[in-house]
């Protein structure tokens, strides 16, 4: 993981599972609340919105993407078989994805502090987005 001109700092194995895993969740979580704003609320700013956030994730990670990729190991992954709770309400929905989203950002923020330090501020900023929106998501709820 590294924003374009920094100096990569080598990864082991079990960390790039970590930071696969967490970019894949904030990605999904992003998507499902893309696709809530366009297709339930017809809110094209919001979905221009997080469709910039998403996409920022991806150039923020862009260059060490395929190491990620290589080192994920999905079969043996011990958190397949977790049961999540169940969703009730779509409101429901759209608040768990804003905090998976959330936190998984988080994580990424707090490694690349120690494996790409230029991407940390990058991660910060996209987290600080994933707050304003959210106080917008919950006007919607």
């Amino acid at each position: 993981m590294a924003v374009a001109r920094t100096k990569k700092r080598p990864v082991d194995l079990s960390t790039a599972r970590l930071l696969d895993a967490n970019l894949n969740r904030a990605r999904e979580g992003l998507r499902v609340l893309e696709d809530t704003a366009r297709f339930l609320w017809n809110d094209k700013p919001m979905v221009v919105r997080l469709r910039a956030i998403r996409h920022g994730l991806h150039r923020i990670t862009a260059a060490r993407y395929s190491e990620l990729i290589q080192a994920r190991d999905s079969r043996a992954d011990v958190g397949r078989t977790v049961v999540e709770t169940g969703r009730t309400r779509l409101s429901d929905v759209a608040a768990a994805n804003m905090r998976r989203a959330q936190e998984a950002v988080r994580v990424l923020e707090e490694f690349s502090k120690v494996f790409s330090p230029a991407a940390a501020p990058e991660f910060k900023k996209i987290r600080y987005q994933l707050y304003t929106e959210e106080k917008r998501l919950l006007k919607r709820l």
